[in-house]
């Protein structure tokens, strides 16, 4: 794996899964310090397939793997809706964009929505809205998104930035597959 964590920077790729319109942002961490790369959005509405839809998220997930090399891939976790229905279909996009990470052997890390507003903000019940605001402030960009899943996208990169997650000298486990969990947790299993 490419660990640039050696020249004390990383480029995060953060993704806010969705099947109509996926966000993703991009961020240079040097140290202690935040620079945007790039963010966006892919749109899916015109697909009418859900395949097709899965198949557009992994081709341009990929896209943006192969053009700006991140060293890690951060994820809204899809939030528990009363339609199952939505919830399958954004466990899906979100397991496809993994899937990309995966294929190229990137580390993969999840984020609620209430802690990525909660880090951004300091409100885990922030608006998109205000989570825009202070991403335009601590990244110094004026450029209206958009869509704000553009922002969400980016949200959970710098959310993941803040965590200080798969650095050196992180407490926090994470794991590349099943079997390094399996193998670490050998205790959890019946």
């Amino acid at each position: 794996m490419n660990d640039k964590n050696d020249k004390k920077e990383r480029i995060i790729l953060g993704i806010d899964p969705g099947t109509a319109v996926l966000g993703y942002g991009l961020v240079l961490e040097t140290r202690n310090k935040l620079q945007l790369l790039t963010l966006g959005v892919i749109h899916l509405k015109k697909y009418e397939n859900h395949a097709l839809k899965l198949r557009r998220i992994f081709e341009r997930t990929s896209m943006l793997i192969e053009e700006y090399k991140p060293d890690c891939m951060a994820l809204e976790d899809p939030f528990y809706g009363k339609n199952v229905q939505v919830m399958l279909k954004l466990g899906r996009a979100q397991g496809v964009a993994m899937a990309a990470a995966l294929s190229r052997d990137l580390p993969i890390f999840e984020y609620s929505p209430k802690k990525i507003k909660q880090s951004i903000t300091g409100n885990g019940n922030a608006t998109k809205e205000q989570v825009a605001g202070m991403l335009k402030q601590l990244l110094n960009f004026s450029e209206t998104p958009e869509f704000l899943d553009a922002t969400d996208g980016l949200a959970v990169a710098v959310c993941h930035s803040f965590q200080k997650t798969g650095t050196e000298g992180s407490s926090k486990k994470t794991y590349s597959g099943w079997e390094a969990f399996v193998k670490d947790n050998q205790k959890r299993l019946k």
